[in-house]
């Protein structure tokens, strides 16, 4: 693959990106305040740019995985939180409502990212200070405040990068999962940093990317991303790394990730344990590059999100009062659906059905009685009534045997 063209992949925006590479996962266009987001689901064999233009539109494309990575998420919120600020011209209180309500709806698309949760906090914490001022004051510090988080993530990407290329060994391979890169972040990337600052320090590497089932993150993102910039990259499946490992093919293991708790555990995607696993049992070093907005120090440890549950039932409330509000009705049958579903897996909040009268043994009994009545033309037989249990120290006694 050549290197790609920088005229036909630059973001169409009025302005030059932030991310400071030829492509860019998410910017901002301040000529009509909209959101433009690479369609990931394309690559690699279009490039297009989706222009958001409502917090709704931003929020269907985080919901729909037109932009992913923690970072990239969050810069998309934080822009659509901006976005809004910039149409509402009510008081401080509506204001502050309006942008309440769009950090729920926003933060009800995807609950695993914590970067997420992260930047829509911190834009509403700015909100709060600027709520009293003009509406064009206010809203040009509610996207100055975007930039900046758009801004911190590229440099904090830069920096993790060139500390993790001084681990990095010359004319190593180096072995990532899933995608890390200027794709998933505001630019550079956090995995794909650390191979981007290694090269740049001038050391050798080359790069195995795990294609990362079921959306094939490694395969056609990483791939595309490495291939780009000139890194000699193959693509494997997933349950290849054991036999790299095997032959000692594999001397660094560099991954991103969507969260980390208080103790340390890391959350990243599905078959990044099984990498880690491999990699300790084979003595290579693992790293993994994230920025401190991924860090989520209100989870103690990663076995068990306990707050998992109470983001997922509020997200599917906000995203049933959101249906509602642009007029999608909502099918009973499917409300009777989610209300059967197991906890956790409803799609929408919905009151529990009432569950009907109690129909045991006996019923069933008698409607098969009643089948057999209506075939023989025959009068119902009174139900047999059952026998009593004997009770504790008494003894049952047979009608047919005969009394001592």
């Amino acid at each position: 693959m050549t290197p790609l063209d920088a005229d036909a992949v630059r973001p169409p925006i009025s302005r030059a990106p932030l991310s400071g590479a030829a492509y860019s996962a998410v910017e901002f266009d301040p000529a009509d305040d909209a959101v433009v987001l690479l369609d990931q689901r394309l690559l690699p064999g279009r490039v297009v740019y989706v222009r958001c233009t409502t917090p709704d539109a931003v929020a269907d494309g985080i919901r729909d995985m037109v932009v992913r990575g923690a970072p990239a998420i969050g810069i998309a919120a934080a822009y659509a939180v901006a976005q809004l600020a910039a149409r509402e011209r009510g008081d401080a209180a509506v204001f502050l409502m309006a942008c309440g309500v769009a950090g729920r709806v926003l933060g009800a698309t995807r609950p695993t990212a914590v970067n997420l949760a992260w930047a829509i906090a911190r834009m509403a914490r700015r909100a709060a200070d600027v709520a009293r001022l003009p509406a064009e004051a206010r809203a040009a510090a509610m996207r100055a405040e975007a930039e900046a988080i758009h801004a911190e993530d590229v440099a904090a990407c830069r920096a993790m990068g060139a500390l993790g290329a001084l681990d990095v060994p010359d004319d190593a391979t180096i072995l990532t999962h899933c995608n890390a890169g200027a794709l998933a972040t505001g630019g550079y990337g956090t995995a794909l940093g650390v191979v981007r600052a290694a090269r740049a320090a001038g050391k050798r590497v080359r790069v195995l990317a795990d294609e990362t089932r079921p959306y094939l993150q490694g395969a056609r993102l990483t791939a595309w991303e490495l291939a780009a910039d000139g890194v000699d990259v193959e693509v494997i499946t997933d349950g290849m790394a054991g036999h790299f490992f095997q032959r000692g093919a594999i001397q660094f293991v560099v991954v991103g990730a969507d969260r980390v708790a208080a103790n340390g555990d890391v959350a990243n995607k599905i078959g990044t344990y099984g990498v880690a696993v491999l990699a300790r049992a084979h003595g290579v070093p693992f790293t993994v590059a994230a920025p401190w907005s991924t860090v989520d120090l209100r989870t103690p440890v990663g076995r068990r999100d306990p707050d998992r549950g109470a983001r997922e039932r509020r997200g599917r409330a906000h995203r049933r009062d959101a249906d509602r509000a642009r007029g999608r009705r909502v099918s009973a049958s499917r409300l009777r659906r989610d209300a059967r579903a197991p906890r956790g897996r409803r799609l929408h909040r919905a009151r529990r059905v009432p569950p009907g009268p109690r129909r045991g043994a006996g019923h069933r009994r008698a409607l098969s009685r009643a089948a057999r009545a209506r075939s023989r033309h025959t009068p119902l037989s009174r139900p047999r009534p059952r026998r009593a249990r004997p009770t504790r120290g008494s003894r049952a006694r047979s009608p047919r045997s005969p009394s001592i």
